[in-house]
């Protein structure tokens, strides 16, 4: 996986709607939460709605997911777990993105900063990280009422 400080590899993959999306055209309105997964797994399947919560409290930052699956299981996957951001279709089987990023394990997140560089990395579901993405963004993606480990495995 890419560690801060590392410089943040361009990709382009098409969205859901099979649109085009550009990472240096995207960086150019601020940074971008990049967060990689794939529907089968567990640990994304905790961490999503907490990022969607992070998305919809912070309506200016840029979060992204980029999907290791199809279209079709993408969207089920939205659909089940109330996802709604902006989602990327990393190719199947050569899994452009995911490589570029060194990605040995979902979910993967990534701040990218104007001009390149990755100033947050985090492997896996880890508390402490998420609720330091929500300081940096200005929105908290937990309530009181929720159960959240402090670190779960990817």
């Amino acid at each position: 996986m890419l560690a801060t400080g590392a410089q943040a590899p361009d990709i382009q993959l098409p969205d859901l709607n099979g649109h085009d999306w550009n990472l240096a055209q995207a960086l150019k309105n601020g940074p971008v939460i990049l967060a990689f997964f794939k529907i089968s797994c567990p640990t994304c399947q905790m961490t999503f709605p907490f990022l969607q919560r992070l998305a919809d409290a912070a309506p200016s930052t840029l979060l992204i997911a980029v999907s290791q699956d199809d279209a079709s299981a993408t969207r089920e996957f939205h659909d089940r777990f109330g996802v709604s951001m902006p989602t990327l279709l990393d190719t199947p089987r050569t899994y452009p993105a995911s490589n570029a990023y060194q990605i040995t394990s979902v979910p993967s997140l990534f701040v990218v900063e104007p001009g390149g560089k990755i100033s947050f990395a985090v492997e896996g579901f880890s508390k402490a990280a998420i609720e330091k993405l929500g300081e940096r963004f200005g929105a908290s993606p937990f309530r009181e009422s929720d159960h959240v480990p402090a670190l779960r495995p990817g």
